[in-house]
């Protein structure tokens, strides 16, 4: 009945509230009683004593540090018993002595793990820049209440198990080695060894957060010297060490030495039989530079054709005109510690209006580009200057890559003629579908001084067989990847229908290698698969595990693929149309440069996207409002760098995604524009008519005689008072308010922009587009503290290898003569 229950529910009430009868020094007094609010036992120690009772207050509000000083009031008011955990924290000697016992003589079981459980968890808690404080009269004591109340459920299992045989409870007794070994843990970590985002929330006040992996990650406080929190620095000095070390590790100091630039395979064109592979435009648009910090001179530049400006003497940015649309480019490897100068190839299209399609396959002139930036300091730089050009009749170029390690050699080695000092091997994907390979030599080694020739390439990769023919069925190439661990003899291309083939540039088959007339070879894949229903827009290899790779497709899937099992990809994802991946070494995912015309509405932009080993959702690196043409990471620096249609350079430090990176915030801090190229119109006359505008005209000849293009760059010196400063300010603004005319030629569009995969020159990042300008800026900023203690160190061994000696005698005696 009603009544019944009412009368039932008081007695419990009366019950709760009794207190225990038993007195402290009654071990065998009756089972105490439930204090209330609790809903758990009273502990009690083994001798009896009851500890204070826990203060009033709601669950999960008090932080730390309030628990703590809550517990200290309580003892000095009321002394009572020193728990046995907090005794074998204070001191190993005194807790391996104070060790409780129960009446049989036995260890106490509980007590010792209780003990291992608190040193575990204020192991976490600590941070990695100080060792604990030695106890002293009145210092704070941690509270053992709340490690045992987050224990609950594990020690009553315990104490349901509980038994009293000596043997079984021995092995969980910590003695001095166990803690001082703790002791030593708390405090070995670097005070820059792993962070995650949720230190932010730790330095804004939020109190100690551990990450989804369950791992307390060392808390790093302060700024670095550059201006950026510490939290966001973390994973790039994290990231540079790595990479330095797996560099050791899977990269080679000598490969391919048969294939070796020989001088007789070079032709000096003339100015006349040059003429089909040179650009039109022999002038550049005219564009004015900003520098933050520096007042404008209102100068405009028109650049030659092949020609530069010196780089500016405070910010090192240099800018130099190549002819046309650039849509392929790369750095050259060089080893770490070379100090040798550095090059960038690239390749433009020969008209500013030039169009191709994507379907079918098509020929025609095409002139590579091989320009040298001289040795790049982080606090010098040189003019560019085109150091050959390369004629070649494939139609035009979709992607080159070199080879990562081994393809780079001395300018001055030892040479017999007609061999040349190699520089490196560069792969270049053509739009009839074929892949040729060039070694190419040093500017010096080159006898004939001209700036444009004819060279007959090492080998054509093309899909197919020796029965198929010349043409191939899958399409034009459109994207490239070399195998990045040694020997590098394997080589991965996407192409238009989708297929992905692999070949293996070392074969001895006589089916997939035949020699041709001329001396060089036909290779053939020794695998293919069709990877996606449409074009094959990207293609990386994982650089840490060569057995995986990452494919995007026009039809708007990322597929992560093991080489090993091709029947079916690890992870397919389907989200916006992809334009292009970059695959950092330390992570087990890509970012993703994306094009809009897919996208949801603030979902543009750049996104990490996890393999699917970690379940991570898709982590927004950075917003853009138009098409991200171009994306490329730094491992040195845990960067990356995107070019949009809208003319903006964009920058992300990436935090250490190998936690959750749902856990972090405020991402638009780790994130800063390098520069903003911008089309406004100009009038020949010098007049300053405010209602100028754009013409709305996709021809170039109008356009570049009506407008110029400002570039507006950022001072990376320094991130100090980042966000109050105006590129970051116009870059949040245009964000969110930026307007795109589709309907004029975008002549400020960044197509490509390439990270410096080198050490010497780490810090470097050019990018090109429809202008035809590409210029190379230096983040000083970043690479300031990053290459202090790598690049002197891998100085002095590239040093100990080449010391005596230009060249390497072993590089020398390892090529092969060609046979006459």
């Amino acid at each position: 009945s009603e009544e019944g229950v009412e009368a039932t529910k008081s007695q419990k009430k009366t019950v709760r509230n009794q207190k225990p009868k038993s007195s402290p020094s009654d071990p065998n007094g009756p089972a105490p009683a439930e204090t209330e609010g609790c809903g758990e036992p009273s502990r009690t120690s083994e001798n009896g004593s009851v500890p204070p009772p826990k203060a009033p207050g709601k669950r999960g509000r008090k932080s730390k540090t309030e628990m703590l000083l809550l517990k200290l009031s309580q003892d000095l008011e009321c002394p009572t018993p020193e728990p046995i955990c907090v005794q074998k924290m204070l001191g190993s000697s005194e807790a391996a002595e104070g060790l409780e016992t129960t009446p049989g003589g036995r260890p106490k079981r509980r007590a010792a793990k209780v003990a291992l459980l608190y040193l575990q968890e204020l192991a976490e808690e600590l941070t990695s820049v100080y060792q604990p404080p030695a106890p002293t009269e009145g210092a704070q004591e941690p509270d053992p209440e709340r490690i045992q109340k987050k224990r609950r459920s594990r020690r009553r299992k315990e104490e349901e198990t509980d038994s009293d045989d000596p043997a079984r409870d021995a092995d969980f007794v910590p003695s001095k080695e166990v803690l001082l070994q703790a002791e030593e843990e708390e405090g070995s970590d670097a005070p820059l060894s792993e962070v995650s985002e949720p230190e932010l929330e730790v330095v804004r006040g939020h109190g100690g957060r551990t990450s989804s992996s369950g791992r307390s990650k060392p808390q790093c406080r302060g700024l670095a010297p550059n201006g950026f929190h510490n939290s966001i620095m973390a994973p790039v000095e994290k990231c540079s060490s790595l990479t330095c070390s797996l560099r050791d590790q899977k990269y080679s100091q000598w490969e391919f030495p048969d294939w070796i630039p020989l001088a007789h395979k070079w032709t000096c064109l003339s100015e006349s039989e040059a003429a089909p592979y040179l650009p039109a435009e022999e002038k550049s648009p005219l564009f004015s530079i900003q520098r933050e910090g520096i007042e404008d001179d209102g100068v405009l530049y028109r650049v030659n054709r092949f020609n530069s400006l010196q780089p500016h003497e405070e910010r090192l940015d240099v800018s130099f005109f190549v002819g046309g649309p650039v849509w392929a480019m790369e750095w050259c490897p060089s080893p770490e510690g070379s100090a040798a100068s550095q090059y960038v190839a690239l390749y433009c299209h020969g008209s500013m209006e030039e169009t191709h399609s994507v379907a079918g396959l098509h020929g025609g002139p095409a002139l590579l580009q091989l320009w040298g930036l001289g040795t790049l300091q982080q606090d010098s730089a040189n003019k560019a200057g085109l150091a050959y050009a390369v004629a070649a009749d494939h139609g035009c170029v979709w992607d080159m890559k070199f080879c990562p390690s081994g393809a780079w050699e001395p300018p001055t080695t030892a040479r017999k003629h007609p061999q040349m000092s190699r520089l490196g091997l560069l792969a270049v994907a053509f739009s009839d579908g074929k892949v040729v390979l060039y070694s190419l030599p040093h500017p010096g080694a080159l006898q004939a001084k001209c700036s444009c020739g004819s060279v007959q390439c090492i080998a054509t990769l093309q899909v197919g067989s020796i029965q198929a023919g010349n043409a191939s069925e899958c399409g034009q190439c459109f994207s490239l990847s070399w195998m990045p661990c040694k020997p590098h003899h394997h080589l991965a291309a996407g192409f238009y229908d989708g297929t992905v083939a692999v070949w293996n540039l070392l074969t001895k088959s006589l089916l997939q290698c035949v020699r041709q007339p001329d001396g060089s070879l036909k290779l053939y894949p020794f695998r293919c698969f069709l990877a996606h229903d449409h074009a094959v827009r990207s293609i990386e290899w994982c650089k840490a595990d060569s057995n995986f790779l990452v494919t995007a497709g026009s039809d708007r899937k990322i597929k992560f693929w093991d080489l090993r099992r091709l029947y079916e990809p690890i992870n397919s994802i389907k989200r916006f149309l992809s334009t292009e991946v970059a695959w950092l070494l330390p992570y087990n995912g890509v970012t993703v440069a994306q094009d809009n015309c897919y996208a949801s509405y603030g979902l543009c932009g750049i996104h990490y996207i996890d393999a699917g080993y970690l379940g991570f959702k898709a982590y927004f690196v950075a917003p853009r409002k138009g098409t991200v043409w171009s994306i490329s990471g730094s491992d040195w620096l845990n960067t990356v760098a995107a070019g949009d249609i809208t003319g903006e350079l964009v920058a992300a430090v990436l935090p250490d995604l190998a936690v959750n990176p749902l856990n972090v915030k405020r991402s638009s801090d780790r994130r800063f524009p390098v520069y903003k190229a911008d089309l406004l119109p100009f009038s020949p006359a010098g007049s300053e008519d405010s209602e100028q505008v754009l013409p709305k005209t996709r021809l170039y000849s109008e356009m570049v005689t009506k407008s110029y293009i400002r570039f507006r760059d950022t001072d990376l010196r320094s991130f100090k008072n980042f966000p109050s400063r105006e590129p970051m300010r116009r870059m949040h603004t245009q964000e969110v308010k930026a307007e795109l005319s589709l309907d004029r030629l975008q002549l400020e569009s960044l197509h490509k922009v390439r990270f410096s995969p080198n050490l010497d020159s780490h810090g470097w990042l050019v990018s090109g587009g429809q202008a035809g300008i590409v210029r190379a800026h230096c983040l000083v900023g970043l690479a300031s503290g990053v290459g202090h203690q790598l690049l002197p160190e891998c100085r002095a061994r590239f040093s100990n290898l080449y010391g005596d000696k230009p060249g390497s005698p072993s590089l020398a005696e390892q090529s092969l003569l060609p046979a006459e």
